[in-house]
Order: C-alpha cells, then sequence, then structure tokens
C-alpha cells in the first residue's frame, strides 16, 4: 500500500490569522525564554533562603541551586555567542558548586542575580542582526566534535534549559510544600 501526500498552503484569511500582526523571531524566541523564566521564578515565590536551601527529593537539587545553575547557563551561553568556545576557557569546572544556595546566599539576591542576566540576555538578543552566525563548540564529551552553534540554536538550548529546570522545581516545591506552579 502506497501512501500519498498532499501538500496545500493557506492563506492568512482561509486560516483565520491575522496577516498584519508579525513577530521577528528575536521576539518570538526571547518570548518563549522570558514564559520559562517566569515559570521558574514563580516556582520559587514566598520561599525562605532555608526553603531555597532544603533538598526536597532523594537528588541534590534544589531551589536556590536550580536559579543559579539557570543564571549561570544562560550567562555562559551568551557569553559564547559573543566570544565562541573561548567563553568556556574555565572548562565546565564552574558548574561544580552553583547546584547550591550557600549560606552566604538569599534567594532574592540569586532572583536578582537571573533578572540581571535575562536583562543581558534580551538586549544582546535584540541587537543581533543574523541569528545563524554560530562558533564551534568547545571539546566535551557531550558535544559532537567539531560542531558549530549558531546563536538561534543557543537560544533553543536556552529555552530547553529553562523549561525543564522549571518542571524540575514544580516537582521540589511540590515536595517541599504542597505548592504547584500550575493547577
Amino acid at each position: 500500500m502506497t501512501a500519498t501526500m498532499t501538500l496545500t498552503t493557506t492563506t492568512a484569511a482561509e486560516t483565520g490569522a491575522d496577516a498584519a500582526v508579525s513577530t521577528s523571531e528575536h521576539a518570538d524566541l526571547l518570548e518563549s525564554l522570558a514564559r520559562h523564566r517566569w515559570f521558574l521564578r514563580f516556582t520559587v515565590r514566598d520561599l525562605t533562603d532555608e526553603q531555597a536551601r532544603q533538598r526536597a527529593t532523594v537528588s541534590a537539587l534544589t531551589l536556590g541551586g536550580l536559579i543559579k545553575h539557570v543564571t549561570n547557563v544562560e550567562r555562559l551561553w551568551i557569553d559564547f555567542v559573543l566570544r565562541g568556545a573561548d567563553a568556556f576557557a574555565d572548562g565546565f569546572r564552574a558548574w561544580e558548586g552553583e547546584f547550591e544556595l550557600l549560606e552566604s546566599e538569599t534567594l532574592a539576591s540569586a532572583l536578582e542575580r537571573y533578572e540581571e542576566v535575562a536583562r543581558r540576555t534580551d538586549e544582546i538578543v535584540g541587537g543581533i542582526q543574523d541569528l545563524g552566525v554560530g562558533h564551534r563548540l568547545p571539546e566535551a564529551p557531550w558535544f559532537e566534535p567539531g560542531a558549530s552553534w549558531s546563536a538561534r540554536r543557543v537560544l533553543l538550548h536556552l529555552i530547553a534549559e529553562t523549561s525543564q529546570h522549571a518542571g524540575h522545581a514544580d516537582i521540589i516545591r511540590e515536595s517541599l510544600d504542597g505548592a504547584r506552579t500550575m493547577g
């Protein structure tokens, strides 16, 4: 049996879409990233610093640690967009201590830092003319040798990373006190 597929095109009028409404790819990607950042920040609402440091599952992840990690990941990858693999000159060692909100740190200060990094990302991405321009990735076991990522690919990675960790945070928060991000 052979299946036949027909490709049809439709106009904005046929779909009910507003042809006059258009957004740039930059705006679409940044809006998606902003939405997932919001979910992550909303998950830690009304927590004390002690709760933000608390392990609520068998995982070593904490809510404060997730905020720190996502902040550092976003900063590092945007540095990669600007400078290429040199952004990873220190390797990935810096990531070892970022999953923990230290006693000398507060959730409020971690969230402030996250907001600063988000503003920087939005500003830098808004100024990139071609999201297709990229750099070679650093050598690491989890990257294909010789692979390159464009600014677009980095943004897609940041959206996925932020979304994934927002889900982790939701599980941890519900385990802590029953609060959920949605529902």
